[in-house]
């Protein structure tokens, strides 16, 4: 059939086919380029026609899911519940009739107040936060916040004492070491990092100011099941990798500081719980964006924060409440982790996880293949079967499945069928 290319307009071409014209099939071609460019076309327009291959309109399937979604094992960004991401979606573009998105909002404005206000409420709900702490909507990744704690809490000639779990223990003690007097009091280095301390042994420093741990060790995934109590100063925690993953008192914290990525939003959201009595201490030396006591006075609204951020936070905190609170998103994530564990366990040696079984991380899942020559094949066949991101940290090795909340049980249910096929083909 034929089709014919008409000059709509000074600045667009339109192509007509007049076999669909009960359809009104018009394509409608914004050159590159101001028409002004073709004397030809504008000043002397002759219709003309070009051959069409189609014959007929094939609309497509509303119900067809075009980008099938995968089962996504990051540790991070990593992903997020589906109901979250289609609200995000609907809300996108005018949100709640405000005639705009939230990403063009001013942070002062009525509008994003009432999202910022509503994601602490709803967080102090999830935990169970007293107004004895506040709440801190952050930039920079828990890595700034490295710093931030020994500036906030210490002076340089302060002793404070660092259990040391993992890359990300080892990396906060090495930040502190510019801004205080740090000691390791405990490593799991030489035993590559596989397990946690007793508690009753740890040797603490007599007059150490705090004592700080990462709750999760993302890359080698330990996982404290407990917390020590201090012998002296107050308790600091990194939970970037399972905050609010369970039920945590913190009351028994003085500071709890976690990366939104893992479990709670996309990346460029830092969370900072604080005992309001810790605030206001501030070294000399540090700079205002560092000092919790601006952010404190100024409800995370000294600066522009990252207001999308917060907003997709705020809907993952809903979402975590609708689903019955903490204890009940803890009971999924054990589920899963069971899952998974038994299923590395019961393959009598194929597939192996190095840590201690009494502190393996429900969040992220390290293992090797005893054949390591087979890895490799194991990443790229898993990828095939869309479940992504499987590879280990490049300083470990092997694979590493991160099964955060928003990780579906059907997510873990398809990895431990792909380990169990996997096995029995190369075995």
């Amino acid at each position: 059939m034929a089709s014919k290319l008409i000059l709509s307009s000074p600045n667009s071409l339109l192509l007509q086919n007049p076999n669909l014209q009960h359809h009104n099939h018009h394509l409608l071609l914004k050159p590159a380029t101001n028409m002004a460019s073709f004397p030809n076309l504008t000043n002397k327009v002759k219709a003309f026609s070009i051959k069409c291959a189609a014959t007929t309109a094939t609309p497509l399937s509303q119900s067809q899911d075009l980008e099938e979604r995968v089962f996504n094992f990051a540790a991070g960004p990593a992903t997020l519940p589906e109901k979250v991401l289609k609200k995000a979606q609907s809300e996108l573009y005018n949100w709640h009739g405000s005639g705009m998105s939230v990403m063009e909002m001013s942070h002062r404005g009525k509008e994003f107040l009432s999202i910022i206000q509503k994601a602490e409420a709803d967080l102090r709900a999830l935990l169970n936060i007293s107004e004895d702490y506040a709440v801190l909507f952050l930039q920079g990744g828990a890595t700034t916040q490295f710093a931030a704690i020994p500036l906030n809490l210490v002076i340089p000639e302060d002793s404070v004492d660092y259990v040391v779990t993992g890359s990300w223990g080892d990396k906060a003690f090495k930040e502190a070491q510019k801004y205080s007097k740090p000691k390791v009091i405990w490593s799991g280095k030489s035993e590559k990092y596989t397990k946690i301390p007793s508690f009753d042994s740890l040797e603490q420093t007599p007059d150490s100011k705090y004592l700080h741990i990462c709750a999760n060790e993302t890359i080698h995934g330990v996982e404290f099941k407990d917390y020590p109590d201090p012998k002296n100063g107050i308790l600091v925690a990194d939970m970037s990798s399972n905050f609010c993953s369970k039920p945590v008192d913190v009351s028994k914290f003085g500071v709890i500081y976690a990366g939104a990525q893992k479990n709670v939003g996309p990346s460029g959201v830092t969370i900072v719980i604080i005992r309001k009595d810790l605030i206001g201490n501030a070294q000399g030396i540090t700079p205002v964006m560092l000092d919790y006591k601006i952010h404190a006075e100024n409800n995370s609204l000294y600066n522009t924060p990252p207001c999308f951020g917060i907003y997709m936070c705020g809907l993952v905190f809903d979402d975590l409440l609708a689903q019955g609170g903490l204890k009940e998103v803890e009971k999924k994530n054990k589920k899963k982790g069971d899952l998974l564990y038994n299923a590395i366990d019961e393959s009598k040696g194929f597939y192996r996880c190095p840590v201690d079984k009494s502190v393996r991380s429900l969040m992220n899942v390290p293992f090797t293949l005893e054949k390591s020559e087979l890895e490799a094949e194991f990443i790229k066949e898993a990828a095939k079967e869309k479940m992504i991101q499987l590879k280990g940290h490049r300083s470990v090795g092997g694979m590493r499945a991160s099964i955060y909340n928003a990780m579906p049980l059907a997510g873990v249910e398809k990895l431990v069928a792909f380990m169990k096929d996997f096995q029995a083909r190369h075995a």
